[in-house]
Formats: C-alpha cells, sequence, structure tokens
C-alpha cells in the first residue's frame, strides 16, 4: 500500500460502484480496496438495483453516477430507496444539472461528488458519509 493511501481514511464497509466508465470504475475499485473497504460493482442502473436487491442490508454506501446507459441515475435513486429508504446514496457526475442533484438532495441523498474524481476527497466524502449520514456543505 502506497503512502499517500495511508493517510487518507478508510474502512470496512461495503460501497457499490455504479458506472458506467471502466476507467473510473478500476481506479475506484482498487483505491478503496486499499482503505479496506470491500466493493461491488454495477455498469448500469438495472444492475445496481438487482444487486443491492440481492445483498440486503449489507451495502453500506451507494457511489451512484447520474449518467449511464439503460438506467440513470435519478430512477435507480428511487428504485433503491424503494428497496431501502434508509440507503445512504452518494452521487456523482462530470455533465449534470445542478437543479437534478438538488431535487436528488432534496430526496435525500448523502450528497454530490463531482468528475473527475480525486481520491483524498472520494475517501473523505465516503468516510464523513458513512460517519454521519451525508455529506457538510
Amino acid at each position: 500500500m502506497n503512502k499517500k493511501v495511508n493517510s487518507l481514511p478508510g474502512g470496512s464497509e461495503t460501497i457499490l460502484i455504479v458506472d458506467d466508465h471502466e476507467t473510473i470504475w478500476d481506479f475506484l475499485i482498487e483505491a478503496l480496496q486499499q482503505l479496506g473497504y470491500s466493493v461491488l460493482l454495477a455498469e448500469n442502473g438495472l444492475d445496481a438495483v438487482e444487486i443491492y436487491e440481492a445483498n440486503p442490508s449489507q451495502i453500506d454506501l451507494v457511489l451512484l453516477d447520474m449518467i449511464m446507459p439503460k438506467q440513470g441515475g435519478h430512477q435507480t435513486f428511487f428504485r433503491i430507496r424503494s428497496i431501502d429508504p434508509k440507503a445512504k446514496i452518494l452521487l456523482s457526475s462530470g455533465f449534470v444539472s445542478e437543479a437534478e442533484v438538488h431535487d436528488l438532495l432534496q430526496q435525500g441523498a448523502c450528497g454530490f461528488l463531482p468528475k473527475p474524481h480525486r481520491l483524498p476527497t472520494v475517501a473523505k466524502a465516503i468516510r464523513e458519509v458513512l460517519d454521519t449520514g451525508r455529506l457538510a456543505g
């Protein structure tokens, strides 16, 4: 494990990454596993809902991309929330309107992480949401 990762907050929780870009999920999976997390991957919103349903109460946080094929983040958010109204969902995107993000934040999303991701920002945001239930600010 490199020193950069050692200085970041980690944990042992399970995180579901929902993203359709292989470069993003490769980076996140490796980094989050180095920080001690268990990581599940869904390549689109439909897979995310199936994985969430198949692992009741085992997923501690969902990192949800807003723009994906088959089923986007908006619909996926509401489907996961219908399975588990207390699901911790952290939104992520490089291209999304503030209005769309604001709507989901009003509906109980835990926060928003703009892309491109930087590991220190992601690691701190995930830890904050797991510990407090939402991102400050």
